[in-house]
Parts: C-alpha cells; sequence; structure tokens
C-alpha cells in the first residue's frame, strides 16, 4: 500500500468517525428533548436512528483492522487507528444510552404525569454538553479542551446520587410514585454513563494527541484525597435519606 493510498485510508476512517460522533450526539439532544417535551414521536425518532450509528461503528471496525492488516502504521497513526476503533465502540455504546432514554419516556408518557426533577435536567445539559466537547476535542486534537470534560464528571456523578436519595424518598413517601420514581431513575442512570462515556473519549484523545495514558489517574487522586481527609477525620457519615 503506498504513503498516499494509506493517508487516504486514515483521513477515511478519520471521516467515518466524525460522522459517526455527529450521530450519537444528536441522538443523545433528541432523547433529552424527548424526555422534557415528553413525546413519544420525538422518543421513536431516537430509536429508528439507532441502526445507522451500529452500522457506523461496523464501518468503523473494518476500515481500522483493513489497516493494521495492509499496514504497520507507527506512532501517531497506529494511535489513531486503535483509538478510533475505541471511541467508535463508546459512541456505539452511547447511542444505546439514548435509546433507553427514549424507551423509558415512551413508557412514561403512557402512565400518569410525570414531573422531571430539576437536577435530571441539569445533568441532561451538562452530559449533552460534556459530549459535544468531548467530540469536538477530539475532531480538533486539543487535549486541554479534553481534559475540561473530565473536571466534569463528578459533578454528574453527584447529581446522581441525588436523584437517587430525592427519589427514593418520593417513593416511600407514597407507594403510587414507584413506577414513575424507578423510570427517573432509569433516565438518571442512562445520562450517567453518557457523562461517562464523554469521559472515556476524553481521556483517549490525550492519549491521541499527547501518547500518554490519563486513565485511572483522576480516580487514583480522588481516592487519595478522600484517605487523606478520613484520617483526618473531616470526613462524616450520611444516611441515605435525610
Amino acid at each position: 500500500m503506498s504513503h498516499r493510498h494509506f493517508q487516504d485510508d486514515l483521513d477515511k476512517l478519520n471521516g467515518s468517525l466524525i460522522r459517526m460522533a455527529g450521530l450519537a450526539e444528536t441522538a443523545v439532544k433528541t432523547a433529552v428533548t424527548a424526555l422534557t417535551t415528553r413525546s413519544k414521536d420525538i422518543a421513536y425518532e431516537v430509536i429508528d436512528q439507532d441502526g445507522s450509528i451500529d452500522a457506523a461503528e461496523m464501518e468503523i471496525d473494518d476500515l481500522a483492522v483493513n489497516l493494521l492488516a495492509l499496514q504497520q502504521p507507527m506512532a501517531r497513526d497506529l494511535r489513531l487507528i486503535t483509538i478510533a476503533m475505541k471511541i467508535a465502540n463508546d459512541l456505539e455504546r452511547v447511542g444505546d444510552h439514548a435509546v433507553n432514554i427514549a424507551e423509558t419516556v415512551i413508557y412514561m408518557v403512557q402512565g400518569a404525569h410525570f414531573p422531571v426533577l430539576p437536577e435530571i435536567e441539569e445533568m441532561a445539559r451538562i452530559s449533552t454538553n460534556m459530549l459535544s466537547v468531548a467530540l469536538d476535542s477530539f475532531i480538533r486534537g486539543d487535549a486541554a479542551m479534553a481534559r475540561s470534560v473530565i473536571k466534569r464528571d463528578d459533578r454528574v456523578d453527584e447529581l446522581h446520587a441525588n436523584n437517587f436519595r430525592i427519589l427514593l424518598t418520593h417513593m416511600m413517601e407514597d407507594p403510587r410514585r414507584i413506577g414513575a420514581g424507578m423510570d427517573l431513575l432509569l433516565v438518571s442512570g442512562n445520562l450517567e454513563r453518557i457523562a461517562d462515556l464523554a469521559t472515556n473519549v476524553s481521556e483517549d484523545v490525550v492519549y491521541l494527541v499527547e501518547g500518554r495514558s490519563i486513565k485511572h489517574r483522576a480516580s487514583d487522586n480522588r481516592k487519595a484525597e478522600g484517605a487523606e481527609q478520613s484520617e483526618n477525620g473531616t470526613v462524616s457519615g450520611s444516611g441515605l435519606v435525610s
């Protein structure tokens, strides 16, 4: 394979990944719109488009495997090919979580009217923005932008924990709210996973640009800080329901 042909195939791989990123981002934003507007029609749009995301992942895998098999890429080219496969897998999972939200919305709309917690609305805003910025950081090759996404994941985790406490309290107070409460917990959990996947993409972008992995380092630092606070007696336990 000539260098020119190899570069053309790399460009094709990059372009396919960017198109898949657009599909996944649209799926999440559409699912959130379906949730906030309580629209079954919009929710079905998310489900109908999921096949396009799956097909895009398979196309990227085929392109990447062919490049690895027919050439011996080095350095950044090798990183791009392997990272493309990882990001494609994460984007496919993002699409699945968007479908999960859409399916939950369809189920909820058929039941009694349900309020969407402000915490879930904030989660939706942050998660969709994290995904958008993570994908933009890939397109731009901007490691600093990618790191800004990683820093926001803790806030989404905090909101998800708050949702669990709030919804559990509501369900304990009124068993008639259990169905809607469980549905909203599912939505919250899917939004939390989308934020995690945006973080994965951002970590992969840093590796692609800088050639070094930062996975797990943030969580290790948080564990160390937590242990230090515990030793100093600054951490206190709290009940699940206030």
